[in-house]
């Protein structure tokens, strides 16, 4: 029984760190187009500020659960 939840744990672990890669990677595309846009709409202001906050709270419970790319 505790191996079938250790698996799930790590199944877990690893789900999280693979969201966190990708809302850094959507947050920085975001920005970089916000960068280059002449008007920047509110929208997408909004957009790029749910994204960054996305990113910055799993990467909270990254820490809390004490999981690192490196496990």
């Amino acid at each position: 029984m505790a191996a079938h939840k250790k698996i799930k744990k790590a199944a877990m672990n690893q789900q999280l760190l693979t969201n966190i890669y990708q809302l850094k990677k959507d947050w920085k595309n975001l920005e970089s187009i916000m960068e280059r846009s002449i008007e920047p709409t509110e929208q997408g202001r909004f957009d790029l500020a749910l994204a960054k906050a996305k990113y910055f709270y799993l990467l909270k419970e990254a820490k809390y659960r004490k999981v690192s790319a490196g496990d």
